[in-house]
């Protein structure tokens, strides 16, 4: 698989404009489809004060949208940085064949976006993590899981 220099350009240019107009961080994704941008994303954290909008995360919301499947096992995925933890897990959610990215995360850790402290927070057990993670009310909880384990019609994913 070669990776396209224009549609790494995109993602790139995306990362610089949406910052310089305020949506939020430096960083940009395209997701392409046969070839073709099927969905662009940018960071905006601080502009819709969703901690969540980061720019992998907004294209795979919109690539899915797009196409009608919560799955993109054909698509390239382009990322002005390596993918933070979140979007890492997002990327693994989605499926999709590859993802190329600019930035490495010691790039964006020396600019303020050190996200080493979420993977050293994984590695710990959970009575040691820095946000208390405490089970609660699990066996009404599996009820659920019951429920979707018996469930016939489910869709798999």
């Amino acid at each position: 698989m070669k990776p396209n220099e224009e549609h790494m350009r995109e993602a790139i240019r995306l990362s610089v404009e949406k910052m310089e107009a305020g949506f939020g961080g430096p960083f940009g994704c395209v997701i392409v489809k046969n070839g073709k941008i099927i969905a662009r994303g940018f960071n905006n954290v601080t502009s819709s004060n969703d901690p969540t909008a980061h720019a992998e995360v907004d294209a795979i919301r919109k690539a899915c949208k797009e196409l009608g499947t919560f799955q993109l096992d054909d698509c390239e995925l382009y990322t002005s940085c390596e993918p933070c933890p979140m979007c890492l897990g997002a990327i693994y959610w989605a499926r999709p064949k590859v993802v190329y990215y600019g930035n490495t995360k010691a790039d964006a850790a020396k600019i303020g976006f050190d996200d080493q402290f979420i993977y050293d927070e994984i590695e710990k057990p959970l009575s040691e993590r820095s946000i208390p993670m405490i089970p609660f009310l699990r066996e009404e909880a599996l009820e659920g899981f019951q429920k979707w384990e018996a469930k016939n019609d489910k869709t798999e994913y």
